[in-house]
C-alpha cells in the first residue's frame, strides 16, 4: 500500500470514461462565464463537484463576492458526477469502531450528521425545484456472511443503546426469509442470505444536483471557470493570500478552497499520501424481464465477505426508468483491489471488477431476474475516483500553517452523506463562527489537524 499511496497525484484525465449520469451534459458543462480570468477574487473555489457547488452556495448566501470557481475538466465531472446514486449512510457499520475508538458521543454525532446530510439534500433539491430524480426511500443492506451478520445485530443494538428512539439508530432486521419474499434475494440463485437490515436512505443524480446547485450559484454571481486547472498555489508576498496558476493565467485570491477531493494531492503536495485517489468502477444495467414491474421495494447494498456492491434502481418517471445502477466488487479484483488505489485514471475501467459487476445481478435476484433485457444487460459502464484518509474521515477546515488555505475534501466514498455538512461547517469556520455551536453538530474528528496530516495510510476504513 506505500508504493500505491506515493504514485503522484496526476491531474484529472482529458478524456474520461463516460458516465451514465453525463450521457447528455448540461448546458453549463464548459461554461466560461467570462471569456478571460479575472486577474483576482475574494474567493477561489476549486472544483465544481458537491462540496465546491455547496461551499459557493453557503458562501454566496451569506453575502460574499467575487468568488471565482475553477474546474479542470467540464462542471461536475469528478466523482459527483460518476457515482452511483446513493445517498445512503450505513451508519451502524463504522458505529462499533467509531465508538471504541472515540467514544459512544461521537459515534452518535457521527451518524445523526449522516442522517441529517442525506435529509438536507433530499430537502435542498425539493425547497429549490432541482430536478435530479431525488427518491427518499429505505435502503436495505443484504447480508452474505453469517459472521457479519452477527456483528451487524451487535451494531444495530449498541446503537439502539446509545440513541434510543433518535431517526439515526432506526434500523429493522429482516430474516432471511423477509429477503426471500419482500426483497426478492436468496431464491434460485445465491441463496447464502444470512439476513438483512433495512432503514432510511434515497437516490438522485448526484450530477443533475450538483449542477442545479451551480445553476444557483450561477444567479448569485459566481464566476464558473470550466477546463481551467489549478496547476499551481504559491503564497502571496506580504502574507495575505495567494497565487492561483492556470494554463490560462493565474488569479490572486484572498481566500482558496480546495474542493479537490481526491485530486487534492496535485494542488498542494502536503496532502500526497494522505489523501489517497481509490478508482471506483459502476455499472447501469437493463433489468431482467422478471423483476418487478412496479420496480424495487429499495435500494440495496449486498455484503459479503471482504467487501459490498451498492445498487439503485431508477425511480418511475425517469430517463432508463428501472435501470439497475451498481457499482463496487472492490474485493473481487486482484490483492483486494490494491491496483485500484492511487490511480487517478478514470478514462478506464478494471476489467476484473466490471466482470464481476456484468455478472453479479442474476445471482443476487435469482429466480426473480429472469432472462435479460432483448437489447442487452449492460446499458454503460464507467469509472470514477474517490479520495481517502488514513483514519477514514473527511479533512475540513483551514490548511494547519497555511493562512487562508481552506479544504473540505477526501469522503471515503461516502460524499454523498458527508459533503453537503462538511461544506456548511467550512463555511462556517471560514466566516468565523461560534465553534462551540458548530461541535453541536459538526464531529470535531473530521477538523483538520496536524496530527492528522501526520497519520500514514494503509487502506480504507468505510
Amino acid at each position: 500500500m506505500d508504493k500505491r499511496a506515493a504514485i503522484p497525484v496526476a491531474l484529472p484525465r482529458e478524456n474520461p470514461t463516460q458516465s451514465y449520469w453525463q450521457l447528455e451534459p448540461d448546458e453549463i458543462a464548459d461554461l466560461r462565464l467570462t471569456n478571460s480570468l479575472p486577474d483576482k477574487a475574494d474567493v477561489v473555489i476549486i472544483g465544481s463537484g458537491i462540496t465546491g457547488a455547496a461551499v459557493a452556495f453557503n458562501l454566496l448566501s451569506s453575502g460574499a463576492r467575487d468568488v471565482v470557481m475553477l474546474e479542470a475538466r467540464q462542471a461536475c465531472s469528478g466523482a459527483t458526477g460518476r457515482n452511483g446514486g446513493h445517498t445512503k449512510a450505513a451508519s451502524y457499520r463504522s458505529f462499533l469502531a467509531h465508538q471504541k475508538e472515540y467514544g459512544t458521543a461521537m459515534a452518535a454525532k457521527i451518524a445523526r450528521m449522516e442522517l441529517a446530510n442525506v435529509r438536507a439534500v433530499h430537502a435542498f433539491a425539493r425547497e429549490h425545484g432541482i430536478e435530479c430524480d431525488s427518491t427518499q426511500l429505505d435502503t436495505v443492506d443484504v447480508v452474505y456472511e453469517a459472521a457479519q451478520w452477527e456483528l451487524d445485530q451487535i451494531a444495530v443494538k449498541a446503537m439502539q443503546d446509545a440513541m434510543p428512539g433518535d431517526d439515526a439508530s432506526n434500523y429493522k432486521l429482516h430474516s432471511p426469509e423477509d429477503m426471500r419474499n419482500k426483497f426478492f434475494c436468496g431464491r434460485g440463485g445465491d441463496e447464502g442470505v444470512s439476513g438483512g437490515v433495512s432503514y432510511e436512505a434515497g437516490s438522485l443524480s448526484a450530477y443533475k444536483f450538483g449542477i442545479g446547485v451551480l445553476k444557483l450559484c450561477l444567479a448569485k454571481g459566481l464566476n464558473l471557470q470550466t477546463n481551467t486547472p489549478a496547476l499551481n498555489l504559491e503564497k502571496l508576498e506580504g502574507g495575505g493570500g495567494w497565487k492561483v496558476e492556470t494554463p490560462r493565467g493565474a488569479i490572486r485570491a484572498g481566500k482558496v478552497v480546495l474542493a479537490t477531493n481526491a485530486y487534492t494531492a496535485r494542488v498542494w503536495n502536503r496532502f500526497q499520501g494522505v489523501i489517497v485517489p481509490l478508482r471506483g468502477n459502476v455499472t447501469a444495467q437493463r433489468p431482467g424481464l422478471n423483476m418487478p414491474k412496479d420496480g424495487l421495494p429499495a435500494t440495496y447494498s449486498f455484503v459479503y465477505e471482504g467487501g459490498y456492491d451498492y445498487m439503485i434502481q431508477r425511480p418511475k418517471g425517469s430517463k432508463f426508468e428501472g435501470d439497475i445502477v451498481i457499482g463496487g466488487a472492490l474485493a473481487k479484483a486482484p490483492e483486494e483491489g490494491l491496483g485500484e488505489y492511487g490511480t487517478t485514471d478514470d478514462s478506464a475501467v478494471n476489467d476484473v471488477i466490471m466482470k464481476c459487476l456484468n455478472e453479479t445481478l442474476p445471482k443476487y435476484f435469482g429466480d426473480n431476474w429472469g432472462a435479460d433485457d432483448p437489447e442487452g444487460r449492460i446499458r454503460k459502464a464507467w469509472s470514477g475516483i474517490m479520495g481517502f484518509s488514513p483514519d477514514g474521515f473527511p479533512f475540513v477546515g483551514e490548511v494547519p500553517g497555511e493562512k487562508d488555505l481552506w479544504i473540505s475534501s477526501s469522503f471515503q466514498g461516502h460524499g454523498m452523506v458527508l459533503c453537503w455538512m462538511c461544506a456548511r461547517a467550512l463555511v462556517a469556520m471560514m466566516e468565523g463562527g461560534d465553534e462551540k455551536e458548530l461541535d453541536v453538530w459538526f464531529p470535531e474528528i473530521f477538523k483538520i489537524n496536524e496530527e492528522r496530516l501526520k497519520l500514514t495510510f494503509k487502506g480504507r476504513l468505510s
